[in-house]
């Protein structure tokens, strides 16, 4: 069936995609392939080569999550045009190649250095210029053989990640919406192996947590940072803002660790949202910075990408897209909002001001509010196709289940840069819980848009003693126009996550409290 399913695909495609420009370089056309891995499993894989005489720089694509070779066919016709050697696979366990999957462990990463030892003796590829890309899957894949393999000399992971762990446990706290898609994914369309089955079972009954995170380490790019800074491929990093899969945070730290080449890119989406576009054929700016990236540094073009900023932020909000020499760059100073006192007539508190002392609020955390993340994929992709984030209406979040702060309205446009971190001081009343903090945009109406949001949990507490949390918000370019407001909203549930939280869960909100904005 699954053979049958990626042959209409590669039909539709190519009756679709693959006619090319008048003026574009002749190809030899895709042709399908198998390839054998060291431990006798197939790979399905398909090369498309120029037709021009000599050794090529070859890209090796490895497919997506639940996807196939076919994903990438009008990138690598393109790129096949331009003088590549392109060969895309589809990784043990899915689809049609054989095995079972390995959710880029050992096996994918010794499968991505067997295809391109199958390229260079196949194709026209040249051995001393090779390039690895990949959306999602394909991206982590791509990271970790780059560390593993230095044949590899340039890397574009697009909606990659380099912490597995943080990704599944990011704030204590365990991803109930997007580990739910991968999984369910991965029944319909993969074979799964019993060790992957064990971990996840583990996963969503919270037990065997050290085995979950090891499972996952060893699947982090993060973890061979040093295998890349020693091999020195260019890395390009292209990700989503809202990315509910991968958070964009960990990039920011896994960029600040490479010392070689290197470009990062944010944009408004979420999973594989920014780069969609390119994989039908339209202009999308990721698959141009990938180009420009593979050009620079396996054909050599002096195409002045290597001498741009290399920090590239991409406005939230429709404004200008930056650049900048550095992450820390992106901001020239931090606001520090102070949370005050929760007023009584209103239930709402003022951010913003130093922050004090001698006020508390409590607050269930056993009940949701009108204060959402989301639905994965849909709200925040929807906001990078139609400019239109996820809103809540603040008047309306329920105030004993929530603890609300709102500033003052600005005289002038204040422009969020980078990572907003929040400082909260709690008590609370059972030993495990949750919190999700909502950072919005509010405007006359008391409308509010969704800047950013992330849950944070507490494992260990001791019941009525304060304890502090440490929150580090997903990354941002947000403009808050003249005359909004900035609201926190804290509260103990959302869809997005599987939160610690029981039936009479609640927590006292204290001071000293604290938000600190990044601001340009």
């Amino acid at each position: 069936m699954r053979r049958s399913l990626a042959l209409a695909a590669g039909l539709v495609l190519g009756a679709t995609f693959l006619s090319g420009p008048a003026h574009a370089a002749p190809t030899t056309g895709f042709r399908f392939i198998d390839i054998t891995t060291s431990d006798s499993v197939v790979l399905k894989a398909n090369v498309i080569e120029p037709t021009t005489p000599g050794r090529h720089p070859a890209i090796v694509f490895p497919s997506s999550w639940a996807l196939n070779d076919l994903e990438y066919v009008v990138q690598a016709t393109k790129l096949a045009e331009g003088g590549y050697t392109v060969v895309s696979y589809t990784p043990r366990g899915w689809w049609s190649s054989g095995g079972e999957i390995d959710t880029a462990g050992p096996k994918d990463i010794a499968d991505a250095s067997r295809v391109i030892d199958w390229a260079i003796a196949n194709t026209t590829a040249d051995a001393a210029r090779v390039g690895m890309a990949g959306v999602s899957y394909g991206a982590g894949i791509s990271l970790i053989t780059a560390a593993k393999d230095s044949r590899v000399r340039a890397v574009a992971a697009l909606s990659g990640w380099s912490d597995l762990v943080g990704s599944l446990y990011g704030g204590d706290t365990r991803r109930l919406q997007s580990s739910g898609l991968l999984v369910g994914s991965a029944a319909l369309l993969g074979d799964t192996s019993p060790e992957f089955d064990a971990r996840i079972g583990d996963f969503f009954a919270n037990r065997n947590i050290g085995a979950v995170k090891d499972f996952a380490r060893i699947r982090s790019a993060g973890t061979y940072l040093a295998g890349l800074n020693a091999s020195a491929p260019a890395v390009l990093l292209a990700n989503g803002y809202g990315d509910s899969i991968f958070p964009p945070n960990q990039l920011v730290d896994f960029y600040g660790g490479l010392t070689g080449p290197k470009r990062l890119e944010f944009a408004p989406g979420d999973h594989a949202i920014p780069e969609l576009t390119g994989l039908i054929g339209l202009d999308n700016h990721v698959w141009t910075s990938t180009r420009r990236w593979f050009d620079r540094y396996l054909q050599g073009v002096a195409n002045g990408i290597d001498t741009e900023a290399p920090v590239v932020l991409r406005s939230m909000t429709g404004g200008a897209t930056e650049s900048y020499p550095t992450w820390s760059a992106a901001a020239t100073s931090t606001s520090r909002l102070g949370l005050g006192e929760v007023h009584w007539w209103d239930g709402t508190g003022d951010l913003g001001g130093t922050p004090a002392t001698g006020w508390s609020r409590r607050t269930g955390l056993s009940s949701d509010t009108v204060a959402k993340g989301g639905v994965i994929l849909l709200s925040n992709g929807l906001q990078a196709l139609t400019g239109i984030a996820p809103t809540a209406w603040i008047p309306a979040v329920n105030r004993l289940d929530a603890g609300v702060w709102i500033s003052g309205g600005y005289g002038s446009t204040q422009k969020v840069r980078g990572i907003p971190s929040l400082h909260l001081r709690l008590t609370p009343n059972q030993s495990k819980g949750t919190v999700v903090a909502y950072l919005y945009d509010v405007d006359w109406a008391g409308t509010g848009e969704l800047i950013t949001q992330a849950p944070i949990s507490w494992l260990d507490a001791t019941p009525g003693s304060a304890r502090t949390l440490d929150l580090k918000l997903p990354a941002v370019s947000w403009d808050v126009p003249a005359g909004h407001k900035l609201a926190l909203v804290i509260d103990g549930e959302d869809g997005y996550y599987l939160d610690e939280n029981s039936l009479l869960s609640a927590a006292t909100f204290s001071g000293p409290s604290w938000l600190d904005v990044p601001l340009r």
